[in-house]
């Protein structure tokens, strides 16, 4: 029994190994920078205070943070069709994560941003620069060293999460591991083995996390006393 388990063990590590790099990482990555690239814009709306586009976002935050993530994937993979708008697992769990992982991370970058004193605002005006360059080169980089850490917590998260997409059938690293169980019937040890692997990968991610931070910390400061020597 014990050499059967461990045979088992043996010959499904490597598949386990390639749907991570195969699916659960492509899956990651895709779903993490439409995530910044949407949360980037609902935080940009929001501290702009245009009231009817700041109401919109209020309200896009308010339902996808107040919505299960599963409830959410249900009506886009299987509840969508109904309507005549078919789309294949893999897209509809990156639209479906992606809409609910920004909403988060919008508040994050959002107070951010609202973290940065109202003194630094004066100040690029009072060197010449734009409300655009103020934005760019001496709010953003001082939120960035503030939001970072949880947006890269949020990362770490995802990658986790993203095993919720079996449930609407992507075959990624944990739905991988379900069939395997189901052919060998060893559950406990499959998914005590695509736990660790899921362990390793956040180990390293971490550990990435804690150079950036590190290295953020070294260069914002940096960047932000050269403003008042560059041209306007």
């Amino acid at each position: 029994m014990t050499e059967r388990l461990a045979e088992i063990l043996i010959s499904s590590f490597p598949r386990l190994v390639l749907y991570c790099f195969k699916a659960t990482i492509p899956l990651t990555v895709c779903i993490y920078a439409l995530s910044l690239v949407l949360a980037f814009a609902l935080a940009l709306i929001q501290v702009q205070n245009v009231r009817i586009l700041k109401q919109l976002a209020r309200v896009y935050v308010w339902v996808f943070r107040g919505t299960p993530l599963i409830v959410q994937m249900y009506i886009i993979f299987f509840g969508l069709p109904s309507l005549g708008i078919t789309l294949d697992a893999f897209p509809s769990a990156v639209i479906a994560f992606s809409l609910n992982y920004a909403a988060y991370m919008s508040e994050t970058i959002r107070a951010s941003i609202q973290s940065v004193p109202e003194g630094q605002w004066e100040a690029g005006y009072m060197i010449g620069l734009s409300s655009g360059q103020i934005m760019m080169r001496v709010i953003l980089p001082q939120a960035a060293r503030v939001a970072f850490p949880t947006l890269f917590s949020s990362l770490i998260g995802l990658t986790k999460d993203s095993s919720l997409a079996a449930s609407i059938t992507v075959v990624e690293m944990f739905k991988t591991a379900q069939q395997i169980a189901a052919r060998t019937f060893e559950p406990f040890a499959l998914y005590c083995e695509v736990a660790l692997v899921y362990l390793l990968l956040n180990t390293v991610l971490t550990l990435l996390q804690g150079v950036l931070e590190k290295r953020l910390a070294w260069n914002t400061p940096k960047q932000i006393a050269q403003l008042g020597k560059e041209p306007a």
